[in-house]
């Protein structure tokens, strides 16, 4: 097949806030279950702030108490105030005159037993609720992921063949896998810190105005330089997290092309080179994550300092004015306990948005595939032909993988019910792209294609398929039993159906030989089995198909002389009342074909039958000629 090289096409840039809204729109369809998961958060965070500021009442019980007493029983408070300034100590009677205290009284257990019980069961009950939140979100998250797998999945089935010629295998199977497991785990950790933490923020400032606004406004006069650290630190370490995923589509890449071609690469003594280019990729990675994992590490400890110098200035502030009478020591106690809990949603909300950089990265990559342009629609209308014998029709076709390399120019060649069209010519002159034209795998710029006499880009694609056996140069067996990599070219064969067509292709006698006969199971590189055995068991799979069109592109090309016989006898077999379309660069192996084709540059120079063309003395003659010569040679 005749592609352009091409280099691996870098998707459009993206602004990383239209990414990561991107990817909140995925929660879309469960956005029901999103606001209860929200309100089950707010809810959980109202109560864990409430508590310190209950928690501090306690405190306040307890230090009246034992404040009181110190004071004469029996006195009122103002009468005890009175004293304590006759006998000159000023700064306890200021104090006292701040608290709710009754002179002689010890402590209140009753009052502090309640109050502790309404602590216990506000954390109670925002843990119970924070969980909720977190199970719920967990499940839409994995719900969205899966649903983002799914559809990448349904869309790599609408690319046309032209997206897979210009992109890596590796790089596709890591956006598939690696770069959607990123965004899964990116969502799943940071969406649900970051609403815990903005609310938890939210909560924290609204407590604090509530009981001090002079502290609260000290305490957050750190925010601004907190945000601002964060906000560098995250540019910063943006296009590092954007490297790390791409260089790791590259190292899959890579390894993905080492281990498909192992052999070669170790027979031509390549493995060396192999490791040095992995070694430069990893490297590449290491530094890469490193870089991302460093800069966005110190966000954490930036902002934690930051809150610590806001966390002393709030307590020794607070203790002045419990001294002067102004806060009661509960009121400070909460005070600090707030003030001491805004480094952690501080720090959380950075953390969390360098983790959304790499989901959004990551993210990224396959939005990329995701907006690929697709091939083109299936017909709303389609029309189906009536017969299924094979006619085949080419009128004035031209297609080109660029507009500036024009291939086949119009085309014109006709195919009639059961006849055997041989394509032959050069390397590149476009003899593979003929028949992929015919399957769509590409489309036509001009002209049409006919299948029994309708416009094949009238009809479903899958129904055109359906009448059209393949055999490839290159064979391919899935992870699978012999038996079940036959009937892949019929999913509804019986097992008749199944061992008619290896007998037909000459399966069975070799399969009776193993141990496990068709129960044997293959992989993809189908190492037990030789290239010609291999061949056969996809000529089976063709058999059974039943297809009215047959392509065989070089199904003998790489096999010895005796399998070449049976290939030969069995593709023979399969074109038995087929229309035939077959390319082969032996042409000893053609001559029987009902009509010969030569192309050159993408059109035909040629046609006729073999000793006709023979005679003319033209491009065919001229072929045979030469691969004749260097047979005798």
């Amino acid at each position: 097949m005749t592609t352009p090289a091409a280099a691996e096409p870098q998707a459009a840039p993206q602004s990383r806030l239209r990414v990561i809204i991107r990817i909140l729109g995925l929660l879309h369809p469960h956005r029901y279950v999103v606001y209860s998961v929200m309100i089950a958060a707010l809810l959980g965070v109202v109560s864990s702030s409430i508590a310190p500021l209950v928690l501090g009442r306690g405190t306040d019980i307890i230090f009246n108490g034992v404040v009181g007493m110190q004071l004469p029983a029996g006195l009122s408070k103002d009468a005890a105030i009175a004293q304590l300034r006759a006998e000159g100590r000023d700064q306890f009677a200021d104090m006292v005159a701040g608290m709710n205290v009754i002179p002689g009284a010890g402590i209140d257990f009753t009052s502090l037993g309640r109050t502790l019980v309404i602590v216990l069961a506000l954390y109670l009950l925002s843990s119970a609720l924070i969980w909720v939140a977190a199970y719920g979100l967990n499940e839409i998250v994995q719900r969205t992921v899966r649903d983002m797998r799914a559809s990448v999945e349904r869309k790599i089935h609408r690319l046309p063949l032209r997206y897979f010629d210009t992109h890596s295998r590796g790089d596709l199977l890591s956006r598939v896998t690696n770069d959607i497991d990123n965004v899964s785990t990116g969502m799943q950790e940071s969406i649900s810190q970051l609403v815990l933490a903005v609310f938890t923020l939210l909560g924290l400032v609204v407590m604090m105005f509530w009981i001090s606004p002079l502290l609260a406004v000290i305490a957050l006069l750190l925010v601004p330089a907190a945000a601002v650290v964060t906000i560098y630190v995250a540019k910063r370490a943006r296009k590092h997290f954007a490297a790390q995923w791409d260089a790791t589509g590259t190292l899959n890449g890579q390894i993905e092309e080492s281990f498909t071609g192992h052999e070669l690469i170790t027979a031509y003594g390549r493995t060396a080179e192999i490791e040095r280019r992995f070694t430069e990729t990893n490297d590449s990675l290491f530094q890469a994550a490193y870089r991302a994992q460093f800069v966005s590490g110190l966000v954490m400890p930036l902002v934690t300092f930051l809150s610590n110098i806001g966390y002393v200035v709030v307590a020794v502030i607070g203790g002045l004015r419990v001294a002067s009478g102004t806060s009661t020591l509960g009121e400070i106690q909460a005070m600090i306990q707030y003030s001491r809990q805004l480094s952690q949603p501080l720090a959380q909300i950075g953390a969390m948005i360098n983790l959304l950089q790499s989901a959004a990265a990551s993210a990224t990559r396959v939005f990329a595939v995701l907006d690929e342009e697709e091939q083109d629609p299936e017909p709303a209308a389609p029309t189906m032909p009536w017969s299924r014998h094979g006619l085949v029709e080419f009128e004035d076709v031209s297609f080109s993988y660029t507009p500036e390399r024009p291939l086949i120019e119009n085309l014109t060649l006709r195919a009639e019910p059961g006849q055997m069209i041989a394509i032959v010519g050069p390397t590149g002159a476009g003899k593979t792209t003929l028949v992929n034209l015919i399957l769509r795998f590409y489309e036509v710029d001009s002209g049409r294609i006919l299948v029994d006499g309708v416009d094949v880009t009238g009809m479903l694609r899958e129904e055109l398929r359906s009448r059209i056996g393949i055999v490839l140069q290159d064979t391919w067996l899935f992870g699978g039993t012999i038996r079940e990599n036959i009937a892949y070219g019929n999913p509804y064969a019986t097992e008749n159906q199944i061992m008619s067509a290896a007998r037909m292709s000459y399966v069975d006698r070799f399969v009776r030989a193993l141990p496990d006969g068709y129960d044997t199971i293959v992989d993809e590189e189908a190492g037990s089995l030789s290239a010609g055995e291999r061949q056969l068991i996809t000529i089976a799979r063709a058999f059974v198909s039943k297809p009215s069109i047959l392509i065989l592109d070089e199904a003998t090309s790489s096999v010895d002389t005796r399998t070449e016989l049976l290939v030969q006898q069995a593709t023979a077999r399969l074109r038995d009342d087929r229309t035939s379309f077959v390319i082969a660069h032996r042409l000893s192996t053609i001559r029987d074909a009902d009509r010969i084709v030569v192309m050159e540059d993408g059109r035909i120079v040629e046609q006729g039958a073999h000793e006709e063309l023979l005679q003319r003395g033209g491009a065919y003659s001229r072929l045979y000629e030469a691969q004749f010569k260097a047979l005798v040679d």
